[in-house]
Parts: structure tokens; C-alpha cells; sequence
């Protein structure tokens, strides 16, 4: 397997891939046309010494996947809600028709609206980093300190707490893959890992070649998560003997970052390397993969290839890494 560098995420009906700055992302309408948009994403950080820093940059990656990814479900969605839109822009229509002061011009209706989209997509951020702290790192370090009347052990404490939080998160993701409508995005999920499985293995990109290529990838965002989980737990045996409780658990808090730092320098290595051992520590993250990926329709395929081919010459990478 030779490493492309490309990434995505599946959305709402489609696939969204990303190479460097550059992105695109490909839905099937409900008329079944499928629509493409290509943009660049330059990230939080732009000098490019401080972003490329070892663990910062994990750091960084995972807060823009988190912007990136909720404004490209919003172009997905968008598609979606045409009904609602129409019956909203009427109304609009009628209030402005009994109103005194002019409707403002198509460009400050399309500003206001980008920044209250900007406004909504970073509170969705903020809150969602903070209900994934408060459940995977903070709720767990509390059941555990319930069992203190038990266990006397903070080591055995520290390992508990680990056991509760990667039991939390596993049963979190399969429950939500239960969820009929989350099938279909772990089906495009799938068709976006079949697409760069395929090309990375040396195969041109069809959708007969992708449909047959592994729906599970060494550098998937659940691996990821997974091995934060994992890191987490070594991480916090350093506060074991740690005798203040608010230290214990506002040194979690900020230990946060180190591990997402921590766990993408792991997961990126791993991602570019074809060893043994790299192949050992990823097959746990792999294993979860079988939650949140589902093995997609030739339509599922056809629309991540052409979300592919917007942002990577795939023909140019097998001339260039298998020489045809």
C-alpha cells in the first residue's frame, strides 16, 4: 500500500474528500443528479511551522475535521430541505411585502447569512468538544471515584476508569449504527475507505475495483478516536498518586490535547507504514471500523469517486507509484 494522503468523511448522501487545502464534496440530490463542490480549506493556523509541529499539529487537525466536517453536512443537508426553504421564503416574502423599510440586497442577505452560519457552526464545535470531554473523559474519572468506597488501589482506580470510558465509547458508536438514517452515512463512510483503499493498492478507480477494496483504513477518523481513548488511559496513570482530587481532575481536562497530539502522531505513522506492528496497533481501531462503515451500493461508489477525481489525479499517482 503506497500512502495518496488523501482524507474525507461521508455526509448526508455523499462523500467529501480532501487533498491539502484543497476539497470537494459530491451528493446524490433527490432528483439523483449528483452535485459536485470543490473549495480550499487553509485551516486555523496558517503559518505552516507552527501547524507541522509534531503533536500540535494533532491538535489542530482534529479542531478543523471538526469545522470542516460540520460545514460540509451543512452543504449536504441543504439539499434536503428545499421544501422547508420554499415555505420559509414565502413567508419572508409576505413580511417584507407589508413592511416599510426596503429588503436588503441578494449580497447582504447572502452576508448575514454566512455569518450566522460561521456564528452556528463554531457554538456546534464548542459544544460538541465539550459534551465529548464531559462524557469520555470527565464522566467515567466520576463513576470511578464512586468505587473508591470499594477499591483502595489508584492504580486499579485508574485502570477502571479506562475500562468505563473505552466501554462508553463502544457502546456509544454501536448504538448510534443502529440508527437507520447514521446506515447510510456509515455506507458512504465505507465507499469513501473503498475509494482510497482502491487507488493506495495500486487499482484504477472504478466502481467495480472500489466495491471490491477493504471498507476499513489504518488513518479512519474512528481509529483515531479509538486510540485517544487508549492513550487516555496511560496518560492518566501519571496522576495515580497524585492526592488532590481537583488536580487529578483538572489535570485530565488539560492532558487532553497532549493525547489528541499523542494519538495522531501514532495514527499518522501508522497510516504510512505497511509493518507488522503498525498493522497490530491499528487492528483494534480497524475492528471498530465494522460499527461505523457498512459496505455501499455502486451509487454509494460512484458518487466518492467523483468527490475523489475533484481533488486528487489519481491517474497521475499510479503512474507514479506503480508505474502504470
Amino acid at each position: 500500500m503506497r500512502y495518496s494522503g488523501i482524507g474525507g468523511q461521508a455526509v448526508m448522501e455523499g462523500v467529501m474528500m480532501k487533498n491539502q487545502e484543497k476539497y470537494a464534496v459530491a451528493v446524490r440530490k433527490p432528483d439523483q443528479e449528483i452535485v459536485v463542490e470543490t473549495s480550499t480549506y487553509e485551516g486555523l493556523i496558517k503559518n505552516k511551522k507552527i501547524r507541522n509541529m509534531p503533536i500540535l499539529r494533532g491538535v489542530f487537525s482534529f479542531i478543523e475535521s471538526l469545522v470542516l466536517g460540520m460545514k460540509t453536512l451543512t452543504f449536504s443537508a441543504s439539499f434536503f430541505e428545499e421544501e422547508e426553504e420554499e415555505k420559509s421564503g414565502s413567508r419572508k416574502a409576505e413580511k417584507r411585502a407589508g413592511a416599510k423599510k426596503p429588503a436588503p440586497t441578494e449580497e447582504e442577505q447572502k452576508k448575514k447569512e454566512k455569518r450566522q452560519e460561521n456564528a452556528l457552526m463554531g457554538g456546534t464545535v464548542a459544544i460538541s468538544i465539550v459534551l465529548a470531554v464531559a462524557i469520555f473523559m470527565v464522566l467515567p474519572y466520576y463513576i470511578s471515584v464512586f468505587f473508591q468506597r470499594f477499591i483502595t488501589s489508584q492504580t486499579l482506580l485508574a485502570l477502571l476508569e479506562g475500562v468505563i470510558r473505552l466501554t462508553i465509547f463502544i457502546g456509544y458508536v454501536a448504538a448510534i449504527s443502529l440508527m437507520p438514517d447514521i446506515k447510510r452515512v456509515y455506507m458512504y463512510h465505507g465507499a469513501e475507505h473503498k475509494c482510497i483503499n482502491c487507488i493506495e493498492q495500486g487499482m484504477d478507480l472504478t466502481v467495480e475495483n472500489v466495491r471490491k477494496s477493504s471498507r476499513l483504513h489504518k488513518r479512519c477518523g474512528t481509529s483515531f478516536l479509538f486510540l485517544v481513548m487508549i492513550v487516555s488511559i496511560f496518560l492518566h496513570f501519571i496522576f495515580v498518586l497524585v492526592p488532590s482530587y481537583w488536580f487529578r481532575l483538572f489535570g485530565r481536562l488539560l492532558m487532553v490535547p497532549v493525547v489528541s497530539g499523542i494519538s495522531f502522531e501514532i495514527i499518522q505513522w501508522a497510516g504510512r507504514t505497511d509493518s507488522k506492528f503498525a498493522l497490530m496497533m491499528s487492528k483494534p481501531g480497524m475492528a471498530m471500523q465494522k460499527f461505523t462503515t457498512k459496505e455501499p451500493t455502486a451509487d454509494m461508489a460512484e458518487v466518492a469517486i467523483k468527490a475523489v477525481e475533484a481533488v486528487f489525479d489519481w491517474r497521475a499517482y499510479l503512474n507514479e507509484n506503480f508505474g502504470y
